[in-house]
């Protein structure tokens, strides 16, 4: 085991970021791949039970109508993808689609326990059945999108520190 720490430590695997970009390049790959789907009439049909039973998003279809709610739901996703994507060069916009991630995920989560016929009638909790199976992906993908958060804020605020700091003009 200790040859394999070493040759790993030589390579510079273990000081590098690889970890941090490679979760940043799976939510963009995402959210790029989940906000397509939502442009397409099957996909609204299918959001219906996750949208009906969200507590945090039924109020998209009063609002946008069915397929509105998966286009607004898709525009939502490619944005944060986006700024995701640009937090490889500006953390401060990987803060900002961290954060829409976290409440993305936020709001899925919280789906499951409202889903009806969520868990196997003969089995009970916690055997999954119906859609619930679907969202829990969702309960990694939010402590990931808390994840990226946490390492947004602190480089963000690494950076803010690290900047000189101007004197303002005294007239």
């Amino acid at each position: 085991m200790d040859v394999l720490f070493r040759l790993l430590n030589k390579t510079g695997f273990l000081q590098s970021d690889i970890d941090y970009h490679l979760i940043r390049a799976s939510m963009v790959l995402i959210f790029l791949a989940f906000g397509y789907q939502k442009w397409f009439a099957y996909e609204a049909q299918v959001l219906i039970p996750y949208i009906s039973n969200g507590p945090l998003i039924f109020w998209l279809y009063p609002v946008f109508g069915v397929r509105g709610a998966s286009w607004f739901l898709g525009v939502s996703e490619w944005l944060f993808g986006a700024l995701l994507l640009l937090g490889f060069w500006d953390k401060r916009f990987g803060l900002l689609g961290a954060l829409g991630s976290t409440g993305t995920f936020i709001a899925t989560v919280t789906i499951i326990p409202f889903m009806p016929n969520g868990w196997d009638p003969a089995a009970g909790f916690p055997a999954m059945a119906g859609n619930v199976p679907f969202l829990m992906k969702d309960v990694v993908l939010l402590a990931v999108s808390i994840y990226l958060l946490k390492q947004d804020l602190v480089r963000v605020f690494a950076s803010a520190k690290s900047r000189p700091q101007t004197q303002p003009l005294r007239a």
